[in-house]
């Protein structure tokens, strides 16, 4: 009995003795706490009010003096305290402070504005992002700040640059919420960006006026880096060269960026920490050679410190030049943290420097957490530092043959990378790369020791037009990275397909990643319990029947995977549908999978016990009357629907209260959940968050 006792005594003080242990490493949990804060304001099921931030404020106060006041034992948790309300009380401060008007109304007519950002869409079509914008009979404070149009159609004459005026004319609507319930909510990314409404125009573009002289002049010296890095390497390779260097991605055919993605090597075209460590690296191993080489400067100045500002430097411009956006930022402000540990004398890349990166950047942009590239960013970061203190602490550098360590140090990066951020890439977009690993190995150490050095000089060398040299050798080992992409993007299997997780499933990823490198010792094996339940229960059952926004798409899950009512229309919807259920068809591939029938306007298609059809267009509406009178479901993507017999109608004035809808059978009825749930300051008009419609299957006449 006293040995239980004992026993149970020891397990009470373990809390104690883990924190008393880890006693002087605890600040890399910091970010740790702020993360959960973030992410519980986000998960919130309602917008929180006033007296929610004045109650954590309280709270934060009172840790805080607990904290300051208590022994050694309460004060990590005051402190854990704070982090978590801080992360809440930055969320929902930086969620405010970006308010900016949001279109509410379908708009056509004349557009005019500022060119700040041009990229390409999903169907490759030229996209640009405008602001000082000006729309017909929309008074200045119902405008969104930003707009996006896409451009459809050819546009020979106009070349668009940053910080041209522009008009033309085209149809623009407010963000589009998630295609199905739990799905990626572009509203929210949108409100962040003070994105107020995107969309497209079929017409010309004019030109009013030409940037200003000092107007826009690094998005145009982005632009004049740009042209003169495709002029000197033609085709994709120079497409690719341009989005490394000043992140300028619209040249890149669509089929290039697809075998990137298929062969794992899309994280090369971001401007993100590895393009920057390789940079970076190359200034700084430079700097301090060249100070080397000159004995009477090297025996008086500190050549480690004078290369850590330089490269600082060459970092900020770096940022500036790539667009500064949440990636770049991110991998700068890591940057920051390192070459400020090397002017203070500390240890370059530790959990700490880490730790600093993480929590300035998710106390500045909070929303950064819910980006996929800031999960894998972070994940592959710690990863390698944890990875490599292992090896250290096994002493295998001094084990292994000199010659060998390079390649040693290539394949576990690329092992512990890989490892690290494959969970979060198939979570978020459906897909595993599987050779990507051989094609990491082959086209890293071009990237690192080729592309960006040759990169770095011919920037350095294009305002004497000497850079003809250096580009060549960098559209070399550009042709090189796109020819292994298209290789392995080729091979049978290069990509298997992976089912959309639940929603807690990437937290629980995020915590066993947490467990895994911060703690010391066996704890770190807890990390095994999160990891087996995020992939035991990682597969959710899909919807049965989902329904666009628009009314213009169904797709029916059957034996051969889900059927969609039609080969066009409705794509991001159907694509993301896919995507979900963890299946590599495209649109025109799952049309002609059996489960519809009938012409065009009218398809048919069977749902549990229910028999239904889809109306499109004025034909269809047309023939609603009669086929009230056939099916129990008519789902009409046009209004006045008209009902001539006892069936049930989903149509627009439904799905703009809603959005698109997840359709399951239950026994005699329909069970509808909206997409539109949820009210948010970036979604205002969505219904309560527990809002489930049901709909009981119309009798028969003369039942």
């Amino acid at each position: 009995m006293a040995a239980w006792a004992e026993r149970g005594m020891r397990i009470l003080h373990l809390p104690s003795a883990t924190l008393a242990e880890a006693r002087g490493n605890l600040f890399p949990w910091v970010p740790v706490g702020l993360a959960i804060g973030i992410g519980l304001w986000f998960a919130s099921p309602a917008e929180p009010g006033l007296a929610v931030y004045a109650s954590l404020g309280a709270i934060s106060l009172a840790a805080v003096w607990v904290g300051w006041t208590s022994d050694e034992r309460l004060g990590p948790v005051a402190i854990a305290v704070l982090c978590l309300s801080l992360g809440l009380i930055a969320a929902g401060t930086r969620a405010h402070l970006v308010a900016a008007p949001v279109l509410d109304f379908r708009y056509y007519g004349p557009i005019t504005g500022r060119i700040i950002e041009i990229d390409r869409s999903q169907t490759d079509a030229l996209r640009l992002t405008l602001d000082q914008v000006v729309l017909d009979n929309v008074p200045p404070e119902n405008t969104p700040l930003r707009i996006r149009i896409s451009l459809r159609g050819k546009r020979s004459w106009l070349s668009p640059e940053p910080g041209q005026v522009i008009q033309t004319t085209g149809h623009l609507s407010g963000p589009e919420g998630p295609v199905e319930p739990g799905d990626f909510d572009f509203r929210r990314v949108a409100w962040f960006q003070r994105l107020g409404a995107v969309g497209y125009t079929p017409h010309p573009v004019l030109l009013l006026s030409d940037p200003g002289p000092s107007e826009q002049w690094i998005a145009r010296l982005r632009a004049w880096f740009s042209h003169g890095i495709q002029a000197h390497v033609a085709g994709d390779p120079g497409a690719f060269a341009s989005g490394v260097m000043t992140g300028d991605r619209a040249g890149l055919s669509l089929t290039a960026v697809e075998d990137l993605r298929a062969s794992s090597l899309a994280h090369l075209l971001a401007i993100s920490g590895m393009n920057l460590a390789f940079l970076i690296g190359f200034v700084f191993m430079l700097i301090r050679s060249a100070i080397a080489f000159i004995p009477m400067i090297a025996l008086r100045i500190n050549a480690k410190k004078i290369a850590a500002v330089v490269s600082l430097f060459v970092a900020w411009f770096y940022m500036l030049l790539s667009g500064a956006n949440v990636a770049t930022e991110r991998a700068f402000l890591m940057v920051v943290v390192m070459l400020g540990a090397v002017l203070l004398d500390r240890r370059a890349l530790s959990m700490r420097s880490v730790a600093i990166s993480a929590t300035v950047l998710l106390l500045v942009r909070p929303e950064s957490l819910l980006d996929p590239g800031f999960q894998m960013s972070f994940a592959a970061t710690a990863a390698l530092i944890a990875g490599f203190a292992g090896v250290e602490r096994g002493m295998l550098r001094g084990r292994l043959p000199r010659w060998i360590m390079p390649v040693f140090t290539l394949v576990l990066s690329s092992v512990l990378a890989g490892a690290a951020t494959a969970p979060f890439g198939a979570a978020h977009f459906g897909r595993i790369a599987d050779f990507g690993l051989i094609a990491n190995l082959l086209t890293v150490p071009v990237m690192g020791a080729v592309v960006m050095p040759a990169g770095a000089v011919a920037a350095l060398l294009a305002p004497f037009g000497l850079a003809a040299i250096p580009l060549w050798i960098m559209g070399l080992g550009c042709q090189w990275i796109l020819y292994v992409a298209s290789v392995v993007a080729a091979w049978d299997g290069a990509v298997t397909a992976v089912p959309a997780p639940q929603t807690w499933v990437l937290a629980a990823l995020g915590f066993a990643a947490v467990i895994a490198v911060l703690p010391r010792g066996r704890t770190r094996l807890l990390a095994l319990l999160p990891l087996t339940l995020a992939f035991v229960y990682w597969p959710q059952v899909r919807p049965q029947m989902l329904i666009s926004a628009d009314g213009r798409l169904v797709g029916i899950l059957g034996q051969d995977g889900r059927a969609l009512s039609s080969a066009r229309g409705a794509g991001f919807a159907a694509t993301s549908w896919l995507e979900n259920d963890g299946d590599l068809a495209d649109q025109e591939k799952a049309a002609l999978r059996p489960g519809f029938a009938g012409q065009a306007a009218a398809r048919s298609f069977q749902i549990g016990a229910w028999n239904g059809v889809l109306l499109r267009g004025k034909a269809g509406v047309a023939m609603s009357g009669a086929m009230c009178a056939q099916f129990d479901l008519v789902i009409s993507s046009e209004p006045n629907v008209e009902p001539d017999g006892p069936c049930r109608v989903i149509g627009p004035e439904l799905l703009r209260a809603t959005g698109g809808l997840a359709v399951s059978p239950s026994d005699q009825r329909l069970v509808l959940i909206p997409s539109r749930r949820g009210a948010r300051i970036w979604s205002p008009q969505d219904l309560p968050a527990d809002t489930v419609m049901r709909l009981s299957r119309p009798k028969e006449p003369g039942q």
